[in-house]
C-alpha cells in the first residue's frame, strides 16, 4: 500500500514505491556561513518560476519559501541571513548562531501538470540537520592553598572555560595521569552557551604538572600549570615586628642615659674623695711634727 504525502511538514521523499526518511548532518561553528544542500536540482532548460520550495525548521517553522519564482515567505530571525540557490536549491545561512541548530526540510514541489500527475506535486524532501558549535576559551587554572607544611601542601585548583557550545568536558592530566574533576556547569538554556569549572582538592608532597583539558564536539583545549609544594621550613626572614623595635629602642636609650649620667657624676664624686684625703693627710703631718716639740719641754723638765 503506497503511503501519499500531501503536506510540505511530513519529512518523507515520496516515490512510486512509497516514501523514505534520509538525513544528512552538517556541522558548523558561531559566526560562520553554512550550506543546507537540498534534494533536487533545476535543469538547465527550465527555472525557478516552475518550482515551489520550501526551506523548513523543525517541521512547523518555514525559514524560507519560495514560488513561481517570488519569495514568500521568511523567518524574521533569519531576515538578511539567508540565500537560496536557484539552481540546486541550497540554503545558505550567514552568521551562524547557536539557535539555528536543529533539524531542516528541504521540500520541493513542481508547478507544471503532466500527463501523468496533473497539477502541482511533490518532488522530493531532504533532512538536514544542522549542528552549531562554538569555541570555549582557553582553560584558566587557579589554585589556592589552604594549609601547608615541611612535609606537604594541601591545595585547591580550579579550572574554568566559558562561553561555548555544546555542553562540554572538563578533566585533568597530573603528571601524565588522568584525574577526575568535580565539574559543574552553567547555562540559560540547552541552546546556550556554556560555562565549566573542573574542581581539585590535592596534598601536594612534591612539585607536580597539572594540565586540563576542556572536549566538546571533538574539539579539545588546553593549558598547563606547575603545582610547586610550598617550603615551610626555610627560617624566616621577615623584618622584627614593632614590639620588638621598641623595646630594643628602650634598651637602647636607657643605656645612653646611664653612660651620660656616669660621665656628669663620677668626677665629682672623685675629687671630693681626693680632698677628703688631702685634709687628712695634712692633719696628720701636723700631728708628727709637733711630737718633738712636746718631747723636747717634757725631757727640759725632767732634767731639772
Amino acid at each position: 500500500m503506497q503511503q501519499a504525502c500531501t503536506t510540505v511538514l511530513v519529512p518523507f521523499v515520496c516515490s512510486s514505491t512509497g516514501c523514505a526518511q534520509e538525513k544528512k548532518v552538517v556541522k558548523s561553528k558561531v559566526g560562520e556561513e553554512v550550506s543546507l544542500p537540498c534534494c533536487y536540482k533545476i535543469p538547465s532548460s527550465e527555472s525557478l518560476q516552475n518550482y515551489r520550495v520550501y526551506w523548513q525548521m523543525n517541521i512547523t517553522d518555514v525559514v524560507l519559501a519560495y514560488s513561481g519564482g517570488k519569495k514568500i515567505d521568511e523567518h524574521l530571525r533569519y531576515v538578511n541571513r539567508t540565500k537560496l540557490d536557484f539552481e540546486n536549491l541550497t540554503l545558505w545561512i550567514s552568521g551562524v548562531e547557536i539557535l539555528d541548530s536543529g533539524t531542516y526540510q528541504c521540500v520541493v514541489q513542481s508547478l507544471q501538470s503532466s500527463p501523468d500527475k496533473p497539477g502541482s506535486h511533490f518532488l522530493c524532501v531532504e533532512l538536514v540537520t544542522l549542528f552549531v558549535t562554538a569555541d570555549f576559551s582557553k582553560p584558566s587554572i587557579e589554585r589556592e592553598v589552604t594549609a601547608s607544611s615541611c612535609e606537604s601542601t594541601e591545595m585547591v585548583v580550579r579550572c574554568s572555560s566559558h562561553g561555548g557550545f555544546p555542553k562540554p568536558k572538563i578533566y585533568g592530566v597530573l603528571n601524565n595521569v588522568s584525574v577526575v574533576l568535580n565539574t559543574t556547569w552553567e547555562s540559560e538554556s540547552s541552546l546556550s552557551p556554556y560555562n565549566v569549572t573542573g574542581t581539585l582538592w590535592l596534598n601536594v608532597t612534591k612539585d607536580l604538572n597539572f594540565t586540563c583539558f576542556a572536549e566538546y564536539d571533538g574539539f579539545l583545549r588546553s593549558t598547563s600549570l606547575l603545582l610547586a609544594k610550598a617550603n615551610d621550613c626555610i627560617v624566616s626572614s621577615a623584618l622584627p615586628s614593632y614590639n620588638v623595635i621598641t623595646a630594643s629602642s628602650i634598651i637602647i636609650i636607657t643605656f645612653l642615659l646611664a653612660v651620660i649620667l656616669a660621665a656628669k657624676y663620677l668626677p665629682r664624686h672623685a675629687c671630693s674623695h681626693c680632698s677628703k684625703n688631702q685634709a687628712s693627710a695634712g692633719e696628720d703631718a701636723k700631728e708628727i711634727m709637733s711630737t718633738p716639740h712636746s718631747c723636747k719641754v717634757t725631757c727640759e723638765m725632767s732634767t731639772l
